[in-house]
C-alpha cells in the first residue's frame, strides 16, 4: 500500500513538472504583455508534432529535437507576435486581455483544424528505442522517458531563471512586466521586449510539447486541455515568480495523482477544479505569490 501511494506521488511529480513547464511560457507572456494567449496549448501540440516527425522521418532523438522544436516554435512566435498580437499590445491594458482572448480562440481553432488536416486526429506518441526502459527504487517504478522529462523541465526553468535575472534582456523583460511606462523612460525598447517575451514563451511551449509527446501522447485535441491546465496552475501559484509557477505545476500533478488514487482516475480532473476554486476563494493571489516574491 505504501509503495502504491509513493508511486502515485512520483507519477504526480513527473506530470506536474510538465504542467509547470507548460505554464511558464503562458505566464511569461501574460505577465509581461498583459496578453492572454489561449492558443498556448495548440503551440504545445505543434511542438510535440515537430519532434514526432523529426523522429519518424529522420530518426532524430527527441531529446535532441527539443532544440529544433524550440527554434521552430520561437520563429512561429515571432511571426504570430508581428502579425497578430502586436496590434493588441498597442491598446490599453484593460482592453488587451479581451482582444487577446478573441485572437487566441480563433488562432487555436485554426491550428487545431490544420493539425487534423495535416496529421489526422489520431493520438501519437514519440517512442524512441529506450521508451519502455526504467528502473525501480524501493518498489517505485521510474520510467526513463518521464524522468528525463523532469530533468529537462528543471533545466529549462533554471536557464530561464538565469536569463531573466542575469542578462540585460532578461532584466528588461522583468522591468517591462513591473511597469512598462517606467521601462520606456529608462530607454528600454518595449516592442522588442514584447517580441522576445512572446517568442520565448512559444519556445518553452515547444519544449513542453516534446516532453508531452515522449512521456504521454499528442493529438490535435490536447491543445484545450493543456491551456486549461496552465490556467489552473497560474491561479494556484500566482504570477511574479518562475519558481512559484513550477511549484504550482508540481502541486497540481500530485493532487491529480492522489485524487485518482483515492476516488478514481475518472475524477482526477474534478480534483483539479476543486483545488482551482478553493484557491480562488481563499487565496486569490495564489499560493506562492507572496512567499516567492
Amino acid at each position: 500500500m505504501i509503495a502504491i501511494f509513493a508511486q502515485q506521488i512520483v507519477l504526480g511529480l513527473l506530470l506536474g513538472a510538465l504542467y509547470g513547464l507548460a505554464t511558464v511560457g503562458l505566464a511569461l507572456v501574460f505577465g509581461v504583455m498583459k496578453v492572454l494567449n489561449v492558443s498556448h496549448g495548440e503551440l504545445i501540440m505543434f511542438g510535440g508534432y515537430a519532434s514526432f516527425w523529426l523522429l519518424s522521418l529522420y530518426g532524430v532523438d527527441p531529446y535532441l529535437s527539443i532544440f529544433l522544436s524550440m527554434l521552430i516554435l520561437f520563429l512561429m512566435g515571432v511571426g504570430l507576435q508581428k502579425g497578430l498580437f502586436v496590434h493588441v499590445t498597442k491598446l490599453g491594458e484593460a482592453v488587451r486581455i479581451k482582444n487577446s482572448l478573441l485572437i487566441g480562440f480563433g488562432l487555436g481553432l485554426i491550428m487545431h483544424n490544420l493539425a487534423i488536416l495535416f496529421w489526422t486526429a489520431d493520438e501519437r506518441s514519440i517512442t524512441p528505442a529506450y521508451a519502455g526502459l526504467g528502473t525501480s527504487i524501493f518498489g517505485v517504478v521510474l520510467p526513463l522517458t518521464r524522468v528525463g522529462g523532469l530533468f529537462v523541465a528543471v533545466l529549462a526553468i533554471a536557464i530561464l531563471h538565469y536569463f531573466l535575472n542575469r542578462t540585460y534582456l532578461g532584466k528588461s523583460i522583468r522591468a517591462t512586466a513591473e511597469d512598462w511606462e517606467s521601462a520606456t523612460l529608462m530607454g528600454i525598447d518595449i516592442q522588442k521586449t514584447y517580441l522576445v517575451s512572446f517568442a520565448l514563451g512559444c519556445a518553452l511551449a515547444g519544449v513542453a510539447g516534446t516532453l508531452v509527446g515522449v512521456g504521454y501522447y499528442i493529438s490535435p485535441a490536447i491543445g484545450l486541455e493543456w491551456t486549461l491546465k496552465s490556467l489552473i496552475v497560474i491561479v494556484l501559484a500566482g504570477l511574479g515568480s518562475i519558481s512559484g509557477i513550477f511549484l504550482g505545476g508540481l502541486l497540481l500533478g500530485v493532487a491529480e495523482a492522489l485524487g485518482g488514487f483515492f476516488i478514481g482516475m475518472i475524477y482526477r480532473d474534478l480534483v483539479a477544479l476543486i483545488l482551482f476554486f478553493s484557491v480562488l476563494l481563499f487565496k486569490p493571489e495564489g499560493l506562492f505569490a507572496r512567499r516567492m516574491r
